[in-house]
Formats: structure tokens, sequence, C-alpha cells
């Protein structure tokens, strides 16, 4: 069977944190989606890494680990990771295995997705500008190269047509930024990668199934990034909810057995696009410096704000979340009122389900007040050691979703995860 640890909001949840937690009691991690706009953010012997393709589960002895298919691959972001895995003394042709099928983000995608953002003005949606929209399109264009395609002999001949086509749509962009140096350094990191373990992913992941083998798929974003279900068009371009995990690994529906879900005790979102519950104030400000809130891929400031209930059952109910891991609560310490999401105004109307079109529909946060705990709980260890204010917006967060919280993350350490009761 395959649980699957997925984020339930923007993006930025903690989730590398949370499956390197669980890696240790699985034999194979597997990246299902999305590309080097990741950031997992581990601490490993109390070092900061932060993995944007390879899995979270690369520190363990013993786990496998899978690129699958539904990921977008750049070699040369991929080189710069494995070089800072090997540094942990991590012996990646034993653990780190990469699906054929995965495709390729070439330099030519890189400057596209920077063509194109320019072009859009005050429009801009936040890309990460990594390359990854434009890869995504060459994919469902039946355009692009993937990562078995290394291994031919005529890549270069495939990789110069697909070129072309692509310095077209730069000339209409009117782009004509020198890119010599990235493709320099995408032929050196290709070599390095056609001597990795290129697999076939899905007889892969298959094949450790049938052995019994316990498998955790690991998504990259978030559920509100979604590409159909997400706040479009201010979303990712690919499936970030479990659905996509038999696309992105080659495995069938029924073999996904618990989704957990990973969300803050609070909210960010990092870009453009709707945010119903943003604080753009001293609030806001206080949650970003407290919560250390800039991206571990950009370094871009996150917007903050209080958390959202009517998105969050939104992403519970999309995805078939069976439970919850509630990171950065100890960044809610130092608030003595906390406020709570627990409904939408729409063109003043009441509604708990998120809209079509949240940017032109603009919903207004319906909030319920709580008092904070105002107490440091970074140190504790037991559920039940917990102010009793902070287990009770717990448990209204558990009775509104319907879904239980079964761990709190109390910082960013490996340790600082205490089981809820």
């Amino acid at each position: 069977m395959v649980d699957v640890i997925l984020g339930l909001q923007w993006g930025d949840e903690g989730k590398g944190k949370i499956v390197d937690f669980f890696a240790k009691d699985y034999d194979v991690v597997a990246r299902f989606q999305g590309g080097p706009n990741a950031g997992h953010t581990l601490y490993v012997n109390d070092k900061k890494v932060v993995l944007h393709q390879i899995p979270s589960g690369v520190f363990h002895a013993g786990t496998e680990n899978l690129i699958g298919n539904g990921v977008v691959l750049d070699p040369v972001v991929l080189k710069r990771e494995m070089e800072t895995v090997k540094s942990f003394g991590i012996d990646l042709q034993k653990n780190l295995f990469i699906s054929e099928r995965t495709h390729l983000i070439l330099p030519t995608h890189r400057a596209l997705d920077k063509a194109a953002e320019l072009s859009k003005g005050n429009q801009k949606i936040g890309s990460t500008l990594k390359g990854i929209g434009p890869t995504y399109m060459d994919k469902t264009g039946r355009n692009g190269l993937r990562v078995g395609d290394l291994l031919d002999k005529n890549f270069t001949t495939a990789y110069i047509k697909l070129r072309l086509k692509h310095q077209r749509l730069l000339d209409n962009f009117n782009f004509h930024e020198d890119i010599t140096v990235w493709e320099e350094e995408f032929f050196e990191a290709a070599e390095i990668l056609k001597g990795m373990n290129i697999v076939n992913g899905e007889y892969f992941i298959n094949n450790k199934i049938k052995e019994g083998k316990k498998v955790l798929a690991e998504g990259a974003q978030g559920s509100m990034l979604d590409i159909d279900f997400g706040t479009f068009p201010y979303v990712t371009s690919s499936n970030t909810i479990s659905a996509g995990v038999s696309n992105g690994l080659g495995i069938a529906p029924q073999l996904i057995r618990d989704v957990i879900g990973v969300t803050k005790a609070y909210c960010t979102r990092v870009g453009s696009g709707p945010f119903p519950t943003e604080l753009d104030n001293e609030l806001g400000e206080s949650l970003r410096k407290t919560g250390n809130e800039f991206g571990a891929t950009t370094g871009r400031p996150r917007r903050c704000g209080w958390i959202d209930l009517v998105a969050l059952r939104y992403a519970c109910m999309i995805n078939g979340v069976t439970q919850i891991v509630m990171t950065k609560a100890d960044v809610l310490d130092a608030f003595k009122e906390l406020q709570v999401c627990t409904s939408y105004k729409i063109s003043g109307k009441e509604t708990n389900e998120v809209p079509f079109q949240m940017e032109r529909q603009k919903p207004e946060p319906v909030y319920r007040q709580f008092p904070g705990w105002n107490i440091s709980t970074d140190t504790t260890k037991d559920y039940k050691a917990l102010p009793e204010s902070m287990k009770e917006y717990v448990k209204f967060i558990n009775e509104y979703l319907g879904v239980n919280i079964q761990y709190i993350s109390n910082g960013p350490g490996r340790d600082q995860l205490i089981k809820v009761f």
C-alpha cells in the first residue's frame, strides 16, 4: 500500500520535515509532482538542508527514493542537490532512482518562464521562474524531452530541434538574454544524470508494492495551488492533490491508503493570488518575523494570515485526508488572541464553500476568536503538557474539519513533534 503526505494550503507547510520524520517507517519515498519550485527544509545533524527535487527520505539508511514521472527535473539543480546530500556521506547510487519518463527542464524553459512572466506586467502570477510551467506545457503539448531520452544517441539533435521551437517563442516575446552559460551547465549536469539509476518508474514502484514494501508518496507545493482545484490562475502547473499520485507514479488509486495532510497553525502564501485571511498589517509582519516566513526556494517574504478553515476543509475533501499534521504551532505562542476563519462572506451572503473564482468574488473572512496561550511551547514533548487554550484551538479545528490533527510540530527540529492523544 501507499501512504501520501501533501500540503493542504498554498505550499510551505513544512512537508519536508514531516516526510523526514515518517520516512524511517517506509521502504520507499517517492516524489510524484512539481520540480525545483519546491523547497523542503530539513535539519540533519543540526544543519539546515533544503531539498528541491530529491525526496525527503534520502537521509534515512535503508530507504530508497524515487523521482517519479510526474516531476519535472532540472539536471543543474539536481547536480547541486546531489553534492549537498553527498557531503553528509549519503551514497546516492544506492538510494536514489529516477523515472525515465520524468520530463527535463531545459535552459530555454527557464528563459520562456521569465519572458512570459515579464510580459504580464501587473498581472504576474508570481512564478518562481524555474521553468516549471513551460516544461509542463511541452509535456502536454507532446514536445518535451525526458530523462530516458538522455540515453539516446540522438539526444543532442532532439534538443536542438526543441530549442529552435523555443527560440521562435522567445523572439515573439522580444526576449534576447544570453543563455549560453545555462546551456553549458545543463549539458555538464546531464552527463552526471546519465550515470544515475534511471529506471522504469512505474514498474519500480509497483514491484516494490508487490514485495510488500511500504511506500510514501511525497507531494510538493500545496492543495490550493493545484492546477484544477487551486486558486486559478494563481496556481502551479501540476496536480498537487492525492489524485496526482496515480498519474505521477503510475500506481492504481486503490493502492492509496492514508493521506496525511500538512497545515500550518496559521496560513501563508508566496507570490500573487487571492488570500482571504491575509494580514497586511503589524500582526502579519509579526507572524512573518516570528515564523521566519521567507521562501526556501526564492527567499521571497511570505504573505501571512490567520488559519482559513473553509479552504482547509475543502482541501481535506478533495484529497480524502485521513489525518493531519499541524506545523509551526509554536509561532502562535506570543499572540494573546487568535482568529480562525470559519466562513466567507461574498456579496453579503455567508458561505462555507470555496468559490469558483476567488480573485473576482473576493471572499471576506468571517472569524471566530480564540484566546492565545502566551506560553512558550517549543520544548514541550507531551500533548498533555500543552496549554489548555492550545488544546481548545486544536479541538475546534478537528471538529470543524471532521479530520483529526494527529501530530503538532512545535519547532524546526526533528524531535519537535508531539503526538496528539
